[in-house]
């Protein structure tokens, strides 16, 4: 049985609170960015998780290297004070959110690309049409 872990990493981004879900299964990490706006509570994101985790849009799974942790407590301790000073997003999180972008960025393109075509269509067809009622009588 595959074990998967999953990170939720809270910071303020001006001007608003992000969250960034990080999921990791099967040594690929897939990653969702929420805007929270407010500072949101602890009681208000545990609320949100358990409404809308099924919700989420995570990006596409990004190979990285799973990391056993040891349970040692200063080793706990010192990766607990790194976290709460680096309040940027791992790398490979920034490269699963780039790739989330640039997958919306070529639907959006191919979806208005092909309702341009259309539309070029429907106003070639109507001016066809025009142009024959003109000659109608002749």
């Amino acid at each position: 049985m595959d074990k998967v872990s999953s990170r939720l990493k809270v910071f303020f981004e001006e001007p608003f609170w992000i969250g960034v879900f990080e999921r990791i299964s099967e040594g690929k990490l897939s990653v969702c960015k929420v805007t929270f706006g407010a500072e949101p509570k602890d009681y208000e994101i545990y609320d949100f998780v358990l409404k809308n985790y099924d919700r989420l849009r995570f990006s596409p799974a990004v190979a990285t290297d799973v990391k056993e942790t040891g349970r040692n407590p200063k080793r706990v301790q010192r990766e607990v004070r790194k976290q709460v000073q680096n309040t940027g997003i791992g790398t490979k999180s920034q490269q699963a959110l780039k790739l989330q972008q640039e997958q919306l960025k070529t639907e959006r393109k191919i979806v208005s690309r092909e309702q341009r075509e259309a539309k070029r269509q429907r106003q070639f067809e109507l001016k066809q049409q025009k142009r024959k009622e003109k000659h109608r009588g002749r």
